[in-house]
């Protein structure tokens, strides 16, 4: 069966990061610089403003939202009197910071670009930083091809991370301290590029890829189940809705800054899907 998106919500300047949470669908609007919610109706509403371009979200145990501050590199918390700064990760990162999951007991894991592709630097790898509740920071995976959409399984004991430039999914099993440890691919993917993804009950992982146009649904070895193609470029998704059956697509022309804001193409698309969403986020 062929299925299509429809239009929940447009609009927006580049959404991405896409969480569901108590009836809403979270999300970065990166380059207007805000994090955003919109419900099954429509209904959008801004968070909190972002001025060093939001991106990864997440929650501590105790309900507070866990933002990722993309240029200044720092976890950032909201709380009642505003943002507040978590980590600063200069000193670990390669590159600006970008897409996060965050597991039960409040652990961040980070990924980072590893080089300055808007300004058209060559290629260099990234590394997954994990940060703990307190703030304390570390490198747990070094050598990464453009770490990207990261999801946990919903036993907490594996994270699968999308390498946008090298085409595949990697896994590691978490250790009790949080360390990533046993790399090893989970999925190579044929001309598909994974940006954001997300996990279902049956342990595939729905992936975004912008330069196919589409999103796919991938078991583990690399199977493809389904395709869903959208008219301009899917970066990122995720299950959600009441049965966690709603497959919500971030979409947009370009990714680029100045053209983003110029012409505001970003979309919050939806389509029904049959296996609905597990694990983390």
């Amino acid at each position: 069966m062929t299925r299509t998106t429809t239009v929940l919500l447009d609009g927006l300047v580049f959404p991405e990061g896409p969480r569901w949470r108590n009836g809403r669908l979270w999300f970065s609007d990166i380059h207007a610089h805000r994090v955003m919610t919109v419900d099954l109706n429509g209904y959008a509403e801004t968070v909190v403003e972002v001025p060093g371009r939001p991106s990864g979200l997440g929650w501590l145990p105790d309900g507070r939202l866990l933002i990722v501050s993309m240029t200044d590199r720092h976890l950032l918390r909201l709380d009642s009197t505003g943002l507040a700064v978590v980590a600063d990760l200069r000193a670990l990162v390669s590159g600006d910071c970008n897409d996060m999951v965050v597991d039960r007991q409040g652990r961040a894991y980070i990924g980072n670009v590893g080089f300055d592709f808007i300004a058209g630097q060559g290629y260099a790898p990234g590394e997954i930083v994990m940060v703990t509740p307190d703030g304390k920071a570390r490198v747990v995976a070094a050598d990464m091809a453009f770490p990207n959409g990261t999801v946990i399984t919903p036993d907490g004991r594996t994270l699968i991370v999308g390498e946008s430039l090298g085409f595949r999914l990697t896994a590691f099993d978490i250790e009790p301290d949080g360390t990533l440890a046993r790399r090893r691919v989970w999925a190579q993917l044929d001309k598909a590029v994974p940006d954001g993804i997300c996990l279902d009950a049956e342990g595939a992982i729905w992936v975004a890829s912008p330069v196919s146009a589409e999103v796919l649904r991938v078991r583990e070895g690399g199977e493809v189940t389904d395709r869903i193609p959208v008219d301009t470029q899917a970066f990122a998704c995720m299950l959600g809705g009441p049965d966690r059956r709603t497959l919500f697509v971030l979409t947009a022309v370009t990714w680029h800054p100045e053209e983003a804001r110029a012409h505001a193409t970003g979309r919050i698309e939806v389509v029904e899907v049959d296996v609905p969403g597990a694990g983390l986020p």
